[in-house]
């Protein structure tokens, strides 16, 4: 609870405990961590004036970011990311009415210490405007939240790169996956959620001030530097899975093209060695065999072979195949 002479946090137990609202100059927030309680949302709903509707999306964690204007306040659905090494989100949904915000979040700890902190500051902007511009304020933590995400997405596209063509990894493709990935998920939170920012720009209702509409424009733009940033760094994570596709294929054919050659040789001194090893008795007929008895009969073989393959390496290289390609 605050206003621009004070400032107080506690906590809040039981609900019925809960300051009352409508005190001119006071904001109530209140901040719910954990859905476990389905009497205590209850509660909350019944002090507030919450419509049970939006009470029962509070509890089905898995809605789409989106804004739903009631006739005394408003309620909000965004994704939040969770502070862990993959990125994940969590629902957060706030409500908005004259007086208060309320806010359920599905896990402790969150990315709103910054809002807090703003909130203990008795010169800040925030103490002397209303729950709608600490609304703002915690849409926008959340969305600020992104940022930082992104950048280590960011480096870790650069390292992937930089090492792409000097260590090649047989594991880029996973990694590239897992980034993938979580662009998408920051897309999935953020995109739907540009359309909500929107509706309560649009919206043409005292509850919102024109300085909290101006800010929320601020907000909305917020939304589209994260997709755009998404949508680069999603293309360079693509990017760099067919770079890595076309250097393990063009590797896998000049291995395949090392082993045909070096099969292509010894396919005629197979011929060679087969013919010389039907050993055909050449006292039994003229034709059969005669060279079976030269003297020098061995060297000459292996000679020829060695011709042969000589003959083989000179053409291939001729044709390109060896070293660089011919002009």
């Amino acid at each position: 609870m605050y206003s621009e002479e004070a400032h107080e946090e506690f906590r809040v137990e039981p609900v019925t405990a809960l300051p009352a609202v409508g005190e001119p100059g006071t904001v109530v927030w209140v901040d719910v961590q954990g859905l476990g309680d389905a009497k205590k949302i209850l509660a909350l709903g019944e002090h507030f004036g919450i419509h049970r509707l939006a009470l029962e999306d509070v509890v089905n964690t898995h809605q789409r970011p989106k804004l739903e204007p009631y006739e005394d306040h408003y309620f909000l659905v965004m994704r939040m990311p969770l502070d862990d090494d993959a990125l994940h989100t969590e629902q957060l949904s706030i409500f908005l009415g004259r007086g208060f915000v309320l806010t359920f979040q599905e896990f402790p700890g969150d990315c709103l210490e910054p809002v807090r902190k703003r909130l203990r500051d008795a010169k800040n902007r925030i103490r002397r405007e209303g729950s709608d511009y600490l609304a703002y304020s915690i849409m926008d933590a959340v969305l600020d939240a992104f940022f930082p995400r992104l950048d280590e997405i960011s480096d870790a596209l650069d390292a992937l790169e930089s090492e792409h063509f000097t260590h090649p990894d047989p594991a880029t493709p996973q990694r590239l996956h897992t980034l993938r990935r979580e662009l998408l998920t920051i897309r999935r939170a953020v995109s739907p959620f540009r359309e909500a920012v929107n509706a309560f720009i649009r919206d043409t209702g005292d509850d919102i001030s024109d300085y909290t509409r101006l800010h929320l424009r601020d907000c909305h733009d917020h939304t589209y530097q994260i997709l755009d940033l998404v949508d680069t760094q999603r293309e360079i994570a693509t990017g760099l899975l067919d770079v890595h596709l076309s250097l393990v294929s063009n590797r896998m054919n000049e291995i395949m093209k090392v082993l045909t050659i070096i099969a292509t040789l010894f396919i005629p001194l197979t011929f060679l060695a087969g013919v010389y090893g039907m050993n055909f008795d050449p006292d039994t007929s003229p034709w059969n065999m005669p060279e079976l008895r030269l003297y020098f009969g061995y060297p000459v073989i292996v000679i020829i072979m060695l011709g042969v393959i000589a003959a083989e390496l000179f053409a291939f290289w001729r044709l390109g195949w060896l070293g660089k390609p011919r002009q």
